[in-house]
This record gives C-alpha cells, structure tokens and sequence, in this order.
C-alpha cells in the first residue's frame, strides 16, 4: 500500500481485497501496516454510529486506545474478539458510505502541522479512550457525538492533519466537560453527591 495513498483509495483497497463472505479484526489490522490504528478506529466509530451496536464499538474503541496509549505498533485484539467474523457484505456497506464523504473532505483536509508520531498517537488514544467510553451510556442517540468525533479525529490522524487534528481534540475535550457536568447535575439532582463526597 503506498504510504501517502488518501483514506478514501487505502479503504477501497480493503474492500477489493476482502474475502467474499467474511472478514475479521485480525485481517483486517494485517492489511493496513502503520496506518493500522488509524484505520481501525475509524471504521470502528462508523459503527459506533449504528443504533444497537455502539456498545460493542465502544468497548473495542476502549481496547484499541489504550493501545495506543501504550504506543504498540498495531492493534491486537482477544483471541476471541480477534477472530470473530464480520460479513463482507457489512464492512462493504459501511465503507461505500464512507469512501465519497471522506473523498470531498480530501480536497481540503491534508499533511499540515506536522506533530511527533509517538506523542500524536498517544494524545489520540488518550482522548479516544475518553469517548470510547463515553459510547457504554445508554441513552438513546447518545452515542451520535462521541462517535463523530472519533470519526473526525480518526480521519485528522490518518491523514496528518494536525489542525484538523487539533480542532477535533478540542471539539472532545469540550463534549467531556458536558458530559462531566451532565453526570454532575444528575447526582446532584438524585442526592448521591453528599455521600460520595
């Protein structure tokens, strides 16, 4: 795969390569070399998008953040969830919504702001693992926002944008400080905070 290659044509590339009826999150973090995490959090906040799966992106979100935290080199799963199959046709779906999204915001978003690699990827998993999180609460339509931030700092991270990259981290750091202050407000409505403090 070509190191500069945009988003949008390393994603096509996958979906050209996949097998016919299934993938799984081993095969696909093969594929993808040191673009790998970047990938990987991308399409799992794109389902972290869909109603009734969230939960589910969330946790691996969680996983795959404190990874990079730590700074491996590439995403590594449980045996278990590792190796369990998703049907091609589903990523297919997935990635064919994405790709002409991500193609018009390629016209604008580009290398710029260059950042050390190690530092970024840490800072990423960082903030990830936050929103990752934030994806478990279950409220309807809650997952929307971390999600989409996680989209937009998955992308700014791929393609070395780090203005881009920046205003998603703030735009996370910002969502944070409502949901701590929501989850405030609630236990101090409910009397919890007298107890707990």
């Amino acid at each position: 795969m070509i190191a500069r290659a945009p988003t949008s044509v390393v994603l096509n590339g996958i979906l050209g390569e996949a097998p016919a009826d299934h993938v799984t999150l081993d095969w696909l973090a093969g594929r993808l070399g040191h673009r790998s995490f970047g990938v990987v959090l991308l399409l799992l906040a794109l389902l972290g998008v869909l109603p009734g799966v969230s939960a589910m992106a969330g946790v691996l979100l969680t996983i795959v953040a404190f990874q990079m935290v730590l700074d491996h080199p590439g995403p590594a799963f449980p045996r278990r969830i590792a190796t369990r199959h998703v049907e091609t046709r589903r990523l297919a779906t997935i990635i064919r919504r994405a790709v002409p999204v991500l193609r018009y915001l390629e016209r604008f978003i580009r290398p710029r702001w260059a950042t050390p690699f190690t530092a970024t990827k840490r800072a990423v998993g960082g903030v990830v693992l936050l929103l990752g999180a934030s994806l478990l609460i279950p409220v309807p339509l809650s997952n929307l926002p971390p999600a989409l931030l996680i989209v937009l700092i998955a992308f700014a991270y791929l393609e070395e944008d780090g203005a881009l990259l920046c205003v998603a981290l703030v735009g996370a750091l910002l969502f944070s400080m409502i949901v701590v202050g929501a989850a405030w407000q609630a236990m101090s409505a409910a009397g919890w905070l007298p107890s707990a403090l």
